[in-house]
């Protein structure tokens, strides 16, 4: 009974899609139903393939994508966005760990923050472009499971970098090694099932992304947040984007 009310619990913590029970949850129960992300990134990415398939018969492939990238942000709630915002402005302030993490906990965006939003949508846009291009439609459907996996890796091998309470403290302190093998066994399997060896390969190479991608953060900043999380979803994203033009050249 509680792997079901976790799994809704992620449901709704990722997504917008209404839910109307609400569960008593614990911090546990958010650290430890984080093993479903990569589900819920299928199901994301299910809803996603369903609407470009839908404009497909009234417009062209730029048309499409943009809306496919519209409906994710709007799917998400632009949760993870938010963090990669969160996340640039602190780590690229160059200032000591404390200030950046003060900078993070701004709900004002800065420059770097913005950039990064603009460069990864856009970079998002036009990589999905091509590989749909190429004809590879599943790529609508993994790339949202490739996000997901970079968050439960980020909080799997990650301690807290705030003193006190915050928004990633319960995934980063209840999300562990059963979680992350769990996780990955998921997402691989997934992939597989969905793109066969091409989804294989690239399933091995965003767990890769994901962990150096954590490992550059953590250094930085002595630690993960609920920022760093969303930034990683976001950016191994985009790395399973790239990775994938080039696998099916």
């Amino acid at each position: 009974m509680k792997f079901i009310k976790r799994f809704f619990l992620m449901i709704q913590f990722l997504t917008r899609i209404p839910i109307p029970v609400r569960f008593d949850a614990t911090n546990e129960d958010y650290g430890k139903g984080l093993i479903f992300a990569p589900i819920i990134g299928l199901l994301i990415g299910a809803v996603l393939l369903g609407v470009y398939k839908l404009f497909t018969p009234f417009l062209q492939i730029e048309g499409r994508v943009a809306i496919v990238i519209v409906f994710y942000i709007l799917l998400t709630g632009g949760l993870h966005i938010d963090g990669l915002g969160d996340t640039f402005d602190g780590v690229f302030s160059n200032r000591p760990r404390e200030k950046m993490l003060e900078i993070m906990r701004d709900s004002r965006i800065g420059t770097f923050g913005l950039l990064a939003i603009v460069m990864v949508l856009f970079l998002d846009f036009w990589l999905l472009r091509d590989v749909l291009d190429k004809g590879f439609i599943y790529a609508i459907i993994m790339f949202p499971m490739a996000g997901r996996i970079g968050s439960i890796i980020s909080s799997s091998i990650s301690s807290y970098a705030r003193k006190g309470e915050g928004l990633g403290k319960s995934f980063i302190e209840y999300c562990g090694t059963k979680e992350f093998v769990l996780g990955i066994i998921l997402y691989v399997t997934a992939c597989v099932f969905v793109g066969g060896t091409v989804g294989g390969i690239i399933s091995a190479i965003t767990v890769a992304t994901a962990i150096l991608t954590t490992l550059y953060f953590t250094n930085k900043l002595g630690g993960a947040t609920g920022d760093v999380l969303g930034a990683v979803c976001e950016l191994n994203q985009l790395f399973f984007l790239i990775f994938i033009n080039f696998i099916i050249r």
